[in-house]
């Protein structure tokens, strides 16, 4: 079973994510789920005046989870089953860093946060039948070295931080840059596993199914 399927009728829940992210989808079959289906969820990811970091990243999680939970259930074996979404927003105190689209953008973010401490925040939402909906919200602090200019300038000749929320990507290259780190790591890559795990396992999933099957971990 794996996610590249949109419609398997199982004698379980079936689990959608509310995501394109490889990242997410690595994150989440490193633990031996392996989603159904991906939906990802197209929304307006720009902040609204004064909300704060935990804010956004929370409606961002809830609404992805409901715009992919309307989708889901156009197709009948989604009707019962689960829709996960996540989102992860990395701050410096209450500004919210941008998804590096550009590197002058990826620039100016390490430059920010270049020998200072950040957040990263991840909201974790999981839509089940019957409008049931369960959130939780994962902190992790980490503190990068002080950067010199070559060290910015080989990080953007490198391209990683093409899309990735605050213009670094933990678990490539720019894990060098980590001096400390405080919290959930894999919150920082995109998606907290302990707190993910628990949620899908509050709502009766079987997280630990294929974990008795070996031939079926992913290494």
């Amino acid at each position: 079973m794996t996610a590249s399927d949109t419609s398997i009728v199982t004698d379980r829940q079936t689990l959608v994510l509310a995501s394109g992210s490889p990242r997410r989808l690595a994150l989440l079959q490193q633990i031996g789920i392996d989603p159904d289906t991906l939906l990802p969820a197209d929304i307006d990811e720009t902040p609204r005046r004064a909300e704060t970091p935990r804010a956004l990243a929370q409606r961002l999680a809830r609404t992805k989870a409901e715009v992919a939970r309307r989708a889901a259930d156009r197709v009948e074996a989604n009707v019962d089953g689960l829709v996960l979404a996540a989102d992860t927003v990395v701050a410096v105190g209450r500004r919210v860093l941008p998804k590096a689209e550009t590197q002058d953008q990826a620039e100016a973010c390490l430059q920010l946060l270049s020998g200072r401490g950040h957040r990263v925040y991840t909201a974790i939402c999981v839509s089940a039948p019957k409008d049931v909906i369960r959130q939780r919200l994962v902190e992790t602090r980490v503190r990068f070295k002080r950067l010199s200019r070559a060290e910015i300038a080989a990080y953007l000749a490198s391209g990683e931080w093409r899309g990735k929320a605050g213009g670094y990507a933990i678990q490539g290259l720019a894990g060098a840059f980590v001096v400390k780190l405080t919290g959930s790591y894999s919150n920082v890559v995109g998606l907290p596993l302990h707190e993910t795990a628990n949620l899908l396992s509050g709502l009766k999933y079987p997280v630990h199914e294929t974990w008795r099957d070996p031939a079926r971990i992913r290494p």
